[in-house]
């Protein structure tokens, strides 16, 4: 399933309505820190491998498409 990502930096949350979701991450946005952190927060939160969590565009914006494999 497809979802779209809206970052929020310097905040821990998350929100999920229908296919969207709304993250806050402590990571800074360098060297795929910020996208490392994402998928582990996803990943634990659905309970899932980090492995079934890619990301499929934006991966240097603040607007993401993630697609989840349950």
């Amino acid at each position: 399933m497809l979802y779209e990502i809206t970052v929020k930096f310097h905040k821990d949350l998350l929100e999920i309505s229908e296919n969207q979701i709304t993250i806050g991450i402590e990571s800074k946005p360098v060297k795929g820190e910020a996208n490392k952190e994402i998928i582990k927060k996803l990943s634990k939160h659905f309970q899932i491998p980090t492995s079934s969590i890619q990301i499929k565009s934006g991966h240097k914006s603040k607007q993401k498409i993630v697609e989840i494999q349950h």
